[in-house]
């Protein structure tokens, strides 16, 4: 089935359910089993079914499993949040004296957690270069055990070489884990491009109305997802029946609102690359990015989220710009119906690598607005960034 058809269909059975078109919401912590025999061999049922809250309900179940099929993975597991499906994931493959490789570009909590809480744990981790492709192979040690991938990298969009990262890191014994969450599986096949372990924050275009927190982690194999189901039980992260209801919900949509995510969001980078305040647009699916032969290659469409570099660095000019639009707003995350705009200085945010544009780096986030008001809210906002850069001669 095509993936829309797929979405529409995924984890229903209406059947089961008195004709109720979506699964109920199952709230529970307590399982109950009818012999002792049953509740003495419930280990196994973390994996398969039902044996305590935590590991889940037919409504995480129902969802874990739409999730799956779209990815074409074994299974999924449900995380409380995006940053817990990474660290979870990550955490579920390594153990003190493990090396750890780990794109430049990626989410900055993520190198946050490698750096910090990894480290304290006796994890050598080591940043590399994201478009180092093959070369990986070179950083590759006899203690590597996952090599992380994020692509297109967080805020400055570096697409990344995904099948031959992996066949270095496969050669060396590695698991690659992947954060699919700026195209999704509707837009990378993960599992295609030798990924093991796709990673999604489905707060984003999974949740898609910036009203709930969730991750998302699929395996692959039977063995890996043992490994990550295990470990996530270790921690005792769950996930509310409720907010899987409401993905499970947004899930359905997600085809069509992405769709306009990514026409919606290159059309204001075509603008943007015209614009004479604009040094630069980071975005993989226009002609001119570095990235773009890969993109083309390996991905079926961009999502919503892009950067473009200013010229100027001046903040209070900036802040001129960003403090007055009115259909953007300035917040975290993305993925949602609204547009969002964040200013950025990637050079603080890398050690392998150097950024060398001195602007600074406003990353969009466009959402299902006209793309004609957006455009005339940026253009007035571009109209306030050059009349304070003149002020301050």
């Amino acid at each position: 089935m095509k993936p829309e058809t797929l979405l529409a269909h995924a984890a229903r059975d209406p059947e089961a359910y008195g004709g109720v078109v979506n699964p109920p919401v199952y709230r529970a912590s307590t399982i109950l089993y009818p012999t002792l025999a049953a509740f003495k061999a419930r280990g196994e049922r973390k994996y398969t079914g039902y044996s305590y809250g935590i590991h889940g309900t037919p409504t995480t179940m129902a969802l874990a499993d739409a999730i799956c099929d779209l990815a074409g993975g074994f299974r999924t597991v449900l995380t409380s949040s995006g940053l817990s499906a990474i660290t979870l994931a990550v955490t579920a493959f390594l153990r003190a004296g493990d090396h750890l490789l780990v794109a430049d570009t990626v989410y900055g909590p993520t190198r946050a957690f490698c750096e910090g809480v990894l480290a304290r744990f006796g994890v050598e981790v080591t940043f590399y270069d994201p478009l180092i492709g093959a070369g990986l192979a070179g950083l590759m040690r006899p203690n590597t055990r996952v090599v992380f991938v994020e692509s297109p990298g967080s805020h400055t969009f570096e697409v990344q070489d995904i099948p031959a990262i992996a066949a270095a890191a496969h050669a060396g014994g590695a698991v690659v884990i992947m954060d699919n969450t700026w195209a999704t599986p509707l837009y990378f096949r993960a599992f295609e491009h030798g990924v093991d372990v796709d990673v999604q924050a489905a707060t984003k275009y999974i949740g898609g109305h910036s009203d709930l927190l969730l991750g998302a982690v699929t395996a692959r194999t039977e063995a890996l997802f043992r490994t990550i189901k295990d470990s996530t039980g270790a921690f005792g992260d769950c996930v509310s029946p409720d907010v899987c209801a409401l993905a499970l919900r947004g899930l359905r949509t997600m085809p069509l609102r992405l769709q306009q995510h990514w026409e919606a969001g290159l059309a204001v980078a075509r603008w943007l690359a015209q614009r004479p305040e604009v040094a630069r647009v980071l975005h993989p699916a226009l002609p001119g990015d570095p990235g773009h032969a890969l993109w083309q290659r390996d991905f079926r469409g961009a999502s919503g989220l892009f950067g473009a570099v200013l010229h100027t660095a001046d903040e209070a000019a900036v802040g001129a710009m960003i403090d007055h639009l009115e259909l953007f707003g300035i917040g975290a995350s993305w993925g949602g119906f609204e547009s969002l705009i964040t200013p950025r200085f990637p050079a603080g945010d890398r050690t392998a690598t150097t950024w060398r544009d001195p602007g600074v780096v406003l990353r969009f986030n466009i959402g299902l607005e006209a793309v004609e008001d957006l455009i005339a809210d940026l253009e007035r906002g571009f109209g306030r960034l050059t009349q304070a850069l003149r002020a301050a001669g």
